[in-house]
């Protein structure tokens, strides 16, 4: 029997700020953008090449988490410079290239599956870059 993790629900406070952040800066797909009555709204994005979607939205039971309350997120990456690149180029305020040694974060690259990029959306959840060797 498969188990998949398909829908995470990130809770934010602005649902248009965050729907632009997550569409036009991260470059997530925009799935279903719908109102279903009440003042439930409920958007779920899709990252390029991921089984996996997020859901944001407003209304009672979207989401039941405080806006910026989800912290390590990770999407994985088959280069991390170049996935750091194109956060920078698209407004996304994203930390340095780093790596765990001897229990601390270092900056710079790591070996494989050690190499990491961190950055927040508009609303302060929380989420990491991996870079994964053979990543596609």
């Amino acid at each position: 029997m498969d188990w998949r993790l398909e829908l995470v629900p990130v809770p934010v406070a602005d649902v248009e700020r965050a729907k632009r952040f997550y569409s036009e800066q991260l470059g997530f797909a925009v799935d279903h953008d719908m109102s279903v009555g009440g003042g439930v709204r409920i958007v779920q994005l899709t990252p390029p090449g991921s089984g996996c979607s997020i859901v944001i939205g407003g209304g009672e039971g979207v989401t039941d988490g405080d806006p910026g309350s989800v912290q390590g997120l990770q999407l994985v990456v088959p280069d991390i410079a170049a996935a750091r690149a194109q956060l920078v180029e698209r407004g996304v305020t994203a930390g340095p290239v780093q790596h765990v040694e001897n229990g601390a974060l270092a900056d710079g690259p790591g070996g494989p599956w050690n190499s990491f990029v961190y950055f927040r959306d508009p609303d302060g959840n929380g989420w990491a870059l991996q870079e994964r060797p053979g990543a596609n």
